[in-house]
């Protein structure tokens, strides 16, 4: 169960990358010229990747500089470190996405449609978090952490999004010309860590069950892929 659970979370990550973020990146970039889209989405992406790569250096040479826990615990450390930080790095610009959906309704000319887009956005992108919360609290549960700490982390990485949200909608000029580029970059922290941390993890302790860690990858791309098209 732990196997499927942890699959489900890394199939979450991987879909999310995609359709929560490089394409809307590139529909985001074509619309607004300049740099060509291909350009921005595998510059941001190639980015973001290695910042988490980055990360885990620097969070591994602390750790030793320190004379923490060695060994298994110290890579336990590591890893809620680059998930909690990849899930929050990819709602800084979700909500970047919704605070520019409104700020452009500003000035009182907005018509229905324009403001039923901007609130489509927000429930989309509001609906979406319930499986991405997910794959920051099951993780951390399988890590030994109590349900009551899972819970918590989880809500704490959500809470970039409404921060973001505000900027987004007060300087809505200058995060959109910058959106793609952040999209991008979420999406390539996130793969880097459902690729090197999470799949590898459901893949361990599967004799009585090979399947389950595969069928939990499968599961949770399939959900994320049907909140995304289908709430466009």
């Amino acid at each position: 169960m732990l196997n499927l659970m942890l699959g489900f979370s890394a199939g979450v990550m991987v879909a999310a990358s995609f359709w929560s973020l490089l394409q809307p990146a590139i529909e985001r970039a074509e619309a607004m010229g300049g740099m060509p889209a291909f350009l921005v989405a595998t510059g941001g992406f190639l980015c973001g990747a290695g910042f988490m790569w980055g990360s885990d250096r620097i969070v591994s040479w602390a750790r030793r500089r320190a004379d923490s826990a060695q060994g298994e615990p110290g890579d336990r450390l590591n890893r809620i470190i680059m998930l909690v930080l990849s899930i929050t790095l990819h709602n800084i610009p979700e909500g970047l996405a919704v605070g520019v959906a409104f700020g452009t309704l500003r000035g009182g000319n907005a018509s229905m449609e324009e403001l039923m887009g901007a609130v489509t956005v927000a429930v989309g992108i509001g609906l979406q978090n319930f499986p991405e919360g997910a794959a920051v609290s099951i993780p951390l549960r399988r890590e030994g952490y109590s349900r009551r700490k899972g819970f918590l982390l989880g809500q704490a990485s959500g809470m970039v999004e409404p921060v973001a949200g505000v900027i987004g909608a007060l300087l809505v000029v200058h995060m959109e010309t910058i959106l793609p580029f952040a999209l991008s970059f979420a999406a390539g922290a996130m793969v880097l860590v459902a690729v090197h941390e999470l799949i590898p993890e459901c893949q361990r302790n599967q004799e009585k069950s090979p399947y389950s860690a595969t069928m939990g990858i499968i599961l949770g791309f399939a959900v994320m892929m049907l909140l995304d098209v289908m709430l466009g």
